[in-house]
């Protein structure tokens, strides 16, 4: 099992990395050349820039029981159906059950910029985010390390 981490324009790729140590869990970042990332316990995957590179290289190296952080509904459906487990960066569990609505709102979400209607962006993030980010994480973390303890 390994986090791989879809870092472009993740809040919280050092939170993961800290929280994957304790748990001794390889990490594997993936961004296009507009980021930096110097992690030291942390392999790091640069790719070119481009609509979905990132998201291409890591659905490309994602395997089951992987455990992926990305905000990209489209990845976390690859994700799934490759057998991984997905996290978004404010600790919302992407599986089954949810993906299709994920999808559809996503798909809306689309025809709307396209249509040049106002969207009305993010709100500032939150330390309370990162709070229900931390608790998701480390739950998934003991369920796969552990699972007949939640099970």
């Amino acid at each position: 099992m390994r986090i791989l981490i879809d870092a472009d324009g993740c809040p919280v790729t050092g939170l993961t990395v800290r929280i994957a140590d304790e748990y001794n869990i390889k990490v594997i970042i993936v961004s296009d050349t507009s980021h930096i990332f110097n992690f030291e316990n942390a392999d790091i995957i640069t790719v070119g820039k481009g609509v979905n590179s990132a998201d291409l290289a890591l659905a490309n190296i994602v395997v089951e029981n992987d455990l992926v952080i990305t905000q990209d509904y489209g990845l976390s459906a690859i994700v799934l159906s490759k057998k991984g487990i997905v996290i978004n960066q404010n600790g919302l569990i992407i599986n089954e059950k949810n993906i299709d609505s994920l999808l559809a709102t996503r798909h809306i979400s689309m025809k709307a910029r396209m249509s040049k209607k106002h969207l009305k962006g993010p709100s500032k993030r939150t330390n309370q985010q990162n709070i229900n980010f931390e608790k998701s994480l480390r739950l998934s973390l003991i369920h796969i390390s552990e699972p007949t303890r939640l099970g």
